[in-house]
């Protein structure tokens, strides 16, 4: 793609959410989120290849559907209150189809079943920005509108954290897994939402960083499925060496970084008297965390199949940027120790 043309993309890109985070009014919001996904399908279609041809389609009509779903309730809400400002919404009808629109935008379960299809069809470039920039409007919008007792976030939230660790059990595709386990990271911010919003910002900040490691470690070794993974020694062997901690950090494991948001969202449901739906949150975290062991076992304890006898052979040096890797994949797994001062600057 032209330099130039790729430039604007992303700035229109920027341009969209920064409209959105900006605006009360639900006019504006809904035009960030249409600049959005108009700046995004040039970049999904870029590759000239039938999946990803199929999968700008899918993602096209799913954002066209919860954008005209959302407008539409925007519009009854204002029919019926006279209002259109996104922190005066009062009437429980719009409020829960603009959740439901909001939902299918970032791919909560079961309105999630586009999402493992979609990212598998992409580069892993576009994956990324897809899991990680794509998720930051509709959150600006969940965090503002008032949600008191809606109980239909406790089940999206549940149901997307037990899909989430159950669909990625039998996928052998890396970038199927990683949607899967974006999709039960969103139930674990979704659960928090109406007790504890800086929670959620937590929790969003930490999966941001966790997933950039994750797929600028896969694109560095260029690998795509499972049994790829087991020729990154011969690529990369320190990076190999440290990937299974950014996994392991995303499934929650202390004392990674990946610990601290479940830790903290635990001990909130706990204190809200929700013992048992955090119970049920902390059981649908195994399953996540089983499919990164399994990744990890594929990355460190397998070799792939080989018949030479003498050293492995060369490859040429990897020309791509490493700082941002680096940066995120220390942040992914030693920011355990700074929770004191990371919940002073969320103000939990």
């Amino acid at each position: 793609m032209n330099p130039y043309i790729l430039s604007l993309l992303l700035l229109t890109l920027g341009l969209g959410t920064t409209i959105t985070f900006a605006s009360s009014h639900w006019l504006l919001a809904w035009m960030g989120l249409e600049i959005n996904t108009l700046a995004i399908i040039p970049l999904m279609a870029q590759h000239h290849h039938p999946r990803a041809v199929e999968a700008t389609t899918k993602y096209f009509l799913t954002q066209a559907t919860a954008a005209a779903t959302l407008l539409f309730a925007s519009v009854i809400n204002a029919w019926i209150t006279g209002q259109w400002n996104i922190h005066l919404m009062t009437h429980p009808i719009p409020t829960t189809m603009i959740m439901l629109a909001l939902a299918l935008k970032i791919g909560l379960a079961p309105l999630h079943t586009w999402l493992p299809e979609v990212l598998q069809g992409l580069d892993l470039t576009t994956g990324l920005i897809l899991s990680t920039w794509q998720k930051l409007a509709p959150f600006a919008l969940l965090l503002q509108i008032p949600l008191q007792n809606h109980s239909i976030l406790m089940a999206l939230a549940l149901t997307s954290t037990l899909i989430g660790g159950w669909g990625g059990l039998n996928q052998t595709q890396l970038r199927k897994i990683l949607a899967y386990s974006s999709i039960a990271h969103l139930g674990w911010m979704i659960l928090i939402i109406q007790f504890c919003p800086s929670l959620t910002l937590l929790a969003l900040s930490m999966y941001l960083m966790m997933t950039s490691a994750a797929f600028l470690t896969l694109k560095i070794n260029n690998a795509t499925n499972i049994n790829m993974l087991a020729t990154s020694w011969a690529k990369t062997p320190i990076l190999t060496a440290i990937f299974p901690m950014t996994l392991l950090s995303l499934g929650g494991l202390p004392p990674l970084s990946g610990f601290l948001p479940k830790w903290m969202i635990l001990q909130e449901l706990t204190k809200q008297d929700l013992a048992l739906t955090a119970t049920v949150a902390a059981l649908t975290a195994l399953l996540s965390l089983y499919f990164y062991l399994r990744l990890s076992y594929a990355l460190t304890l397998t070799m792939a199949p080989n018949t030479l006898t003498n050293t492995t052979p060369w490859r040429f040096p990897s020309q791509q940027i490493t700082i941002p890797l680096s940066l995120t994949t220390m942040l992914a797994t030693l920011l355990l120790p700074l929770t004191p001062t990371l919940t002073a600057l969320f103000c939990i």
